[in-house]
This record gives C-alpha cells, structure tokens and sequence, in this order.
C-alpha cells in the first residue's frame, strides 16, 4: 500500500481551475519528484496534499481519506511541508524558528531531541541558533526551513523548490542532505525546478504539464528520455 495517494485531484484558486485529475502516489520510504515548467501544477499539487487550496478527488495517507482535512490537522498526521521560498519567520531566532516545527509538541525533552536530530543534518543551523532567521544567507535559510519540518518528526516531507537562488555549491549540500534523509527511511516528495538533479536522486518521477500527468517512470528511465532531456534537461 502506498503511503501517499492522489486520485483525480482537480484543485481551485476560486473559478480558475489549476490541477486536472492529478492521481499519483508515493511509496514508504521512496523519494518522488514531480518536475516540469513554472506554472504547470507542481506547488499546487502540494498545497492540495495540505489542504491549503480547494479540491476534489481523493487524498490518502496510510490509506485514510484527508482531503477534508483542515491543514494543521494533516500536519498531525506527519505531513510536513517545506514551502517554495523558505517562509521562515524572519524575525524570530534560529532557535524560535525550529520551536515553531514543533508547536504541537509539550514535552520539552522530545523538542530538544528532535532539534539535536536537526543538528545532525545542519551543524551550521546549530552555529546560528541566536540568530534572526532573517540575517542568514538564502542557503542558511534553507537549511533552517527544512529543520523546521524535521522538528514535526513527519512521515513525509514535501519539498517545494529547495534549490531556488541558491549557489550551485549550496545546490550540492541541500541535495546531499535530501539523499541522508531517505537513507533514515524518511519519504521525501520533491518539487524541483533542476529537473537533472532531481532525477538523479529520486527513485521515480512524475511531468506535470498545465495542471495534469503528462507521464511518470522510474527516474532513470525519465533521464533516458530524449523529449525529457529536450525539454527539461538541455
């Protein structure tokens, strides 16, 4: 059974329809990538898994239905979204931050776990921890936005663009970090606009064009693809 599934998503921002019959699904312990061009659906599908846009059709997770799910809701389920541009908290620290990934949790020895767990990924996070999230650099904050979906402990992280603005050596780090992730057992869904990179680390993939599933295959098999390479890889 797969953990996450998608069947025939179509999604809203008011009459303007943006997903068309979307049905994909994500397998425990897989990285999935959906690529394609700016516009095509990519955040948007995202945002439907969270609740954050209008939809119809059917979400499972763990074979439960949560389409009708509020957003803080399948948060608790262990659904943690890293969104497109960081969203930090600018003004907080480093460290109020990370406490807001888990605002749900009351034990503070299973905060400080989890924030220590953190560490293990990003020492440089850890360096910054006084710091106002605001001051650091884009990569930096990068780092500190997925420390933030880490403190929720998820089942699935969903990452929207972590390479957006960032120095190719910074690239580098985030997608290393990515890979550690899954080697722990962590299913990672990812949004990417480097299409290459994405690939090369994803088992499968998924081509959204305007809003619906122009094809998935292994991610091996998509880098093979001629009009794959054409069009997303040149």
């Amino acid at each position: 059974m797969s953990l996450l599934q998608l069947q025939s998503i179509r999604s809203f921002y008011g009459q303007i329809q943006a997903l068309h019959d979307i049905s994909l699904h994500v397998g425990q312990g897989e990285i999935v990538t959906l690529i394609g061009s700016n516009g095509a659906g990519k955040s948007t599908t995202l945002k439907a898994i969270c609740g954050q846009v209008k939809t119809t059709g059917k979400i499972l997770f763990e074979g439960n239905e949560i389409q009708s799910h509020p957003p803080h809701t399948i948060a608790e389920l262990g659904i943690a979204h890293v969104p497109e541009g960081r969203r930090i908290f600018p003004g907080l620290t480093v460290k109020e931050n990370l406490e807001m990934g888990a605002f749900q949790v009351k034990d503070k020895k299973q905060i400080t776990e989890r924030m220590e767990r953190v560490f293990q990924y990003f020492p440089r996070v850890k360096e910054r921890l006084s710091q106002k999230g605001g001051t650091m650099s884009g990569g930096e904050q990068q780092m500190l936005a997925i420390g933030r979906g880490l403190m929720m402990n998820p089942k699935i992280l969903l990452l929207d663009e972590p390479s957006m603005g960032l120095a190719p050596v910074v690239v580098e780090q985030i997608f290393e970090i990515i890979q550690k992730l899954n080697q722990t057992g962590m299913t990672i869904l990812l949004v990417e606009q480097n299409a290459y990179q994405a690939l090369q680390i994803a088992d499968r993939g998924y081509v959204i064009q305007t809003g619906s599933i122009a094809l998935q295959d292994h991610a091996d098999a998509l880098l093979g693809n001629e009009q794959i390479r054409e069009a997303y890889l040149a």
